[in-house]
């Protein structure tokens, strides 16, 4: 089956379904296996559920009410198209309880998954320039994260994003927001939105601030644009981890400073093909990520836009990298290790994998 990405008006989840490959039986430890993941998007992981019944209560937005019709709205011509819808959703969320709804319904997704801990990439700035309160919004999501642990089972943690395209106001906000502010699951500080027309370097003193304060640093870099974004992450930022990389292919030395110094990329195969930033998925670069000895962490990015979820990326991944079980666990520890969790949460949730895949086996 082709794997190439559907033209405009097509939903994803056929190609990505016929596209990760994998038997039954690797679809069902994917399903079942504990796993982390650190790069998704709190308003992009909205399901179509939630998003229908935010545009009903705000019925001046352009997003379709009917869920039915989120398919085709949600199917992008360029990167730049894919911005616009993704903002368009992000107006939805206009209120505290709007803010807590949608928290709490992406854990309850994820639980689904067995994803057991997740760094949610929050964008503080695009909710308080609408007005909604900078204590009211901490409140919220802090609220939905404690009954999410309490009731799913799931541990949320938080990187605030700069909105990359809204420039250095937006730095400055979310800067004040983190530090001000700071809730208690906030653990990185991010860059997101496009990187065409958005260099680096400019926000190097609001990541210098940030990572005196103790947040760590995990900007997106070589998505759209080529490894000099990537190098000025990390020379720059003080990147730990580089969110998307898929240009870092392009350059040995830089992959071999990635493997070196164990920066890991966080992959998201199927948001790459979406928003055309990878022409299909049997030309992405994660094998030679791999193949170089970079660290790779699979992530869903924004998988209600994108007709994803994250078993679905660790089934894409398997194909494309030919595992097995033990591969894909190897897979989901990965994440673990690149997560920022603490040395005892590590430990107990790699066990989980672990004790899961000796289960499996036997």
């Amino acid at each position: 089956m082709p794997d190439t990405a559907p033209a405009p008006g097509q939903g994803l989840d056929a190609g990505i379904a016929a596209a990760s490959g994998t038997d039954g039986g690797l679809d069902a430890f994917i399903a079942g296996l504990p796993k982390a993941e650190l790069h998704v998007h709190h308003v992009g992981s909205a399901s179509p559920r939630i998003v229908a019944e935010l545009a009903a209560r705000h019925p001046d937005s352009a997003v379709p009410a009917d869920p039915a019709a989120l398919a085709d709205y949600f199917s992008f011509q360029d990167f730049a198209h894919f911005i616009q819808v993704y903002l368009s959703v992000v107006d939805l969320v206009r209120d505290a309880e709007d803010v807590r709804l949608l928290t709490f319904e992406v854990a309850r997704d994820m639980a689904r998954q067995n994803i057991r801990y997740a760094e949610l990439t929050v964008t503080p700035y695009s909710s308080t320039r609408r007005g909604i309160p900078g204590p009211a919004f901490m409140e919220a999501i802090e609220d939905a994260r404690k009954a999410a642990e309490a009731e799913l089972g799931v541990t949320l943690r938080w990187c605030f994003d700069i909105p990359g395209e809204a420039g250095l106001p937006s730095a400055e906000e979310t800067l004040r927001l983190a530090l001000d502010l700071r809730p208690e699951g906030l653990v990185s500080f991010g860059l997101g939105g496009p990187e065409i027309g958005v260099p680096r370097p400019q926000f190097k003193p609001y990541f210098d601030q940030a990572r005196a304060a103790g947040l760590r640093s995990v900007p997106h870099a070589g998505e759209t644009t080529g490894p000099e974004t990537i190098w000025d992450a990390l020379t720059e930022l003080g990147a730990e981890r580089i969110g998307h990389g898929t240009s870092a292919v392009q350059d040995p030395r830089l992959l071999a400073h990635l493997a070196e110094h164990r920066i890991p990329l966080e992959v998201c195969p199927t948001s790459n093909i979406a928003t055309r930033a990878v022409a299909s998925l049997d030309e992405h670069p994660i094998r030679e990520m791999v193949a170089a000895g970079v660290p790779v962490t699979v992530n869903s990015d924004d998988p209600p836009m994108f007709g994803t979820d994250l078993n679905t990326e660790y089934a894409v991944a398997a194909r494309l990298l030919g595992l097995d079980a033990a591969g894909v666990a190897a897979l989901a520890r990965n994440a673990v290790e690149a997560s920022f969790l603490d040395a005892a949460g590590k430990a107990r949730l790699a066990g989980e994998i672990d004790a899961y895949t000796a289960a499996w086996g036997g």
